[in-house]
């Protein structure tokens, strides 16, 4: 059997990132934190779509779309390898990174950091939630859900099958920090 390793993959329940963000992550991309695509930015003054990817989202490295939640996989060392490379010649292409020698490394960091997040069971789904701090930093606090929380919440068995990635074409367009979920299922009733 091939060693493997864990990485986030990016996870749609429903259309709401489509709804959230300015770019929503495809369903099962790979993941990271995308925080240093805040580093040029005043997160104090960001508004709409974008405070929400600064407050909540994980990169997909496909679209470079965001996502609200990630979910832990296994990946082969090839995989991983792959979406470091994804992530360097993004990082060399948009970020100014100056060689991909230094978009290599600053990747592999990244990738190295989402590893850590995954170091809990398959199938535990993964959330963010930036802050910006009084010194003018960024705080990142993650929070896990596992299939056993599921279990003690409900009365019925929870598998990681709950957990099925799902694609939706209906996505609206809302210019501010919300969105109302349950408006948005009354009007897509027919």
């Amino acid at each position: 059997m091939a060693v493997t390793t864990k990485l986030l993959r990016t996870l749609r329940l429903d259309a709401s990132d489509t709804f959230v963000f300015e770019r929503a992550a495809a369903a099962g991309e790979w993941a990271v934190t995308g925080t240093f695509k805040f580093w040029d930015d005043n997160p104090a003054i960001l508004h709409g779509r974008p405070k929400q990817a600064f407050r909540s989202g994980f990169l997909g490295l496909s679209t470079f779309g965001w996502s609200t939640l990630a979910v832990v996989v296994e990946a082969t060392p090839d995989e991983r390898h792959d979406a470091m490379l994804a992530l360097a010649r993004h990082l060399f292409d948009a970020h100014d990174a100056p060689d991909l020698t230094a978009a290599q490394a600053a990747a592999a960091d990244e990738i190295a950091f989402a590893e850590s997040l995954a170091q809990h069971p398959v199938q535990t789904l993964v959330a963010v939630h930036r802050t910006l701090t009084a010194d003018g930093s960024i705080s990142e606090q993650f929070r896990t859900f596992h299939a056993a929380d599921a279990k003690q919440a409900t009365a019925m068995p929870c598998s990681a099958g709950a957990f099925a990635l799902v694609e939706d074409d209906a996505a609206a367009e809302t210019a501010d920090d919300t969105f109302d979920l349950t408006a948005a299922a009354r009007a897509a009733k027919p």
